[in-house]
């Protein structure tokens, strides 16, 4: 308003009207219980206490600004979220999915911390991680965890093998042939596949174990036996024709999988959550919610 010299300049300055000027400015002189500006002929001058107002003014507003740019540039920082996965099968899908992931999620963004797999509870408790994908590792200390959602336990066979001409496969199938594991698969992951096929009462079985995937699926393409995988891993090699996917008769089986984080992490873990259960490859549709299957 100094500057415009009278309440109709400033109003143009400031896209007001000029009687909303005049009756902020009268306002402004009732609040301090005295007069800012000299109303005069030809517009307005400020009073000596106007003059104090306007020095002291420019350098507050200044601030106010800079503030304002601050905040503006907090609001619009990605957030850093460093992730682990137990399980080394989600890296199948996973870095696809969350490139994939930064056109809907651009304040997110998630590094993945590939030397943490083997103890991800550990790195989450010594704040090496922010966010870990368990499928049997139990949280403790101040790590907290939710359920995220299940892949599918699938078993590839050449597409020559006498139980390739099968719907499903029963019990007695994974009794009859070698069943070609990872040596990377935990303990309680296994019981707990091998437990939803037979119960509690798990047979002997035969295994062959190998340390790759490539190896594994090179092994059931020359009719050696029953590859067990994650759908995330058995999806990418389906194309040629030489390798079926079967499931049990007795229904899919699944692994359920896990989102463990520290509290600080709680937002950024849910955002991550959300936007990954959607994500993953599938062999075969992923199945309703038991709630909406039972009101169809």
């Amino acid at each position: 308003m100094a500057a415009a010299g009278s309440t109709a300049k400033a109003a143009g300055v400031l896209h007001l009207t000029q009687s909303a000027v005049s009756r902020a400015l009268v306002l402004a002189e009732d609040k301090l219980g005295v007069a800012l500006f000299e109303r005069r002929a030809r517009g307005i001058v400020p009073t000596s206490a106007g003059l104090r107002l306007i020095s002291g003014a420019g350098a507050i507003l200044a601030q106010l600004g800079e503030l304002e740019r601050h905040a503006g540039e907090a609001a619009t920082r990605p957030v850093q979220v460093r992730l682990v996965c137990e399980c080394y099968t989600a890296y199948r899908w996973l870095p696809s999915a969350l490139t994939r992931l930064r056109a809907t999620l651009p304040g997110l963004e998630v590094a993945l911390v590939l030397e943490s797999s083997s103890d991800p509870v550990a790195a989450l408790i010594a704040r090496e991680v922010d966010v870990a994908l368990l499928t049997t590792s139990a949280v403790r200390g101040a790590v907290r965890d939710q359920p995220l959602f299940s892949d599918e336990i699938v078993f590839v066979i050449a597409a020559s093998h006498p139980l390739a001409t099968r719907a499903s496969l029963t019990p007695a199938d994974l009794r009859a042939y070698p069943l070609i594991t990872s040596t990377k698969a935990a303990p309680a992951e296994s019981r707990g596949v091998f437990r939803q096929i037979f119960g509690r009462r798990i047979p002997e079985l035969e295994f062959l174990r190998l340390p790759l995937t490539e190896a594994i699926l090179d092994m059931a393409r020359a009719g050696m036996g029953i590859a067990i995988l994650s759908e995330w891993v058995a999806s990418g090699y389906l194309e040629h024709g030489d390798l079926v996917v079967k499931r049990m008769g007795t229904g899919p089986v699944r692994r359920p999988w896990r989102i463990a984080f520290r509290r600080d992490a709680a937002e950024s873990a849910k955002l991550l959550a959300g936007a990954l259960e959607g994500s993953a490859p599938r062999v075969y549709p992923a199945p309703a919610p038991a709630a909406r299957r039972q009101r169809a």
